[in-house]
């Protein structure tokens, strides 16, 4: 399984190829933006990219746009900036996960196998393999969400994660520390800014695929909800 590292600091390129091949994976190295795109553009069996946001030619956050036109591969931004405002550019863009420099390899790590592990779908519980709630069927086995009119929503791994943690459990609040230690398979860091900022890609998608459909309701001051039908 082949990883992408894009940054321009080559002692960082170097040190994440370490701990990517200790855990048994491929690293892809690239140090611009423009590099990034062509090693992906060449290397289709990419799973995940780790990304730095400033850098020259072609910045992380323009890189970001242009790989989720067409893709929902994991991405895990790495970045000096630090406040809450930068990570939430970075989730709004598109980005699944922020970590911040300097930063332990350890913990880029765990969020990398956390990531993966949503990619290829492992939704640890026993409820059915096909969901329907309102106007969307929901394939745990493919990853899949389509509308009654047949048309695919395309989603993250960390979308469609949420969406089948409240479909599946119709009518009950989750918060967002709960969504996150469950979804992101992590304790809650800072969770609540990060899953706001899922939930509200995920909503735009849904209405835009379902005519304005409301599916997931907040909660005010407790969490997400999905009602049953």
């Amino acid at each position: 399984m082949k990883i992408l590292i894009v940054d321009d600091d080559k002692e960082i390129v170097q040190l994440l190829e370490i701990y990517v091949r200790n855990e048994g994976y491929e690293p892809v190295a690239a140090y611009n933006g423009k590099e990034a795109m062509t090693k992906l553009n060449t290397n289709p069996d990419i799973a995940l990219i780790i990304l730095d946001i400033m850098m020259p030619e072609m910045d992380g956050m323009a890189v970001i746009k242009q790989v989720r036109k067409d893709s929902g591969i994991p991405i895990l931004v790495l970045s000096a900036k630090t406040t809450d405002m930068d990570k939430i550019q970075g989730l709004v863009t598109g980005a699944d996960d922020y970590v911040t420099k300097p930063f332990n390899p350890l913990e880029v790590m765990a969020r990398v196998k956390s990531l993966l592990r949503r990619s290829k779908g492992d939704v640890t519980n026993d409820q059915p393999d096909v969901l329907e709630v309102g106007p969307l069927t929901i394939n745990k086995d493919s990853h899949e969400v389509k509308t009654i009119s047949g048309n695919t929503i395309q989603l993250t791994a960390l979308e469609f994660g949420i969406l089948y943690l409240l479909a599946s459990h119709p009518n009950r609040v989750f918060s967002a520390d709960d969504i996150f230690e469950r979804v992101w398979q992590q304790e809650s860091v800072v969770s609540a800014k990060t899953v706001m900022v899922h939930v509200s890609h995920l909503r735009d998608k849904i209405e835009a695929a379902t005519g304005g459909e409301k599916v997931i309701e907040t909660v005010w001051g407790v969490g997400y909800k999905v009602e049953a039908h």
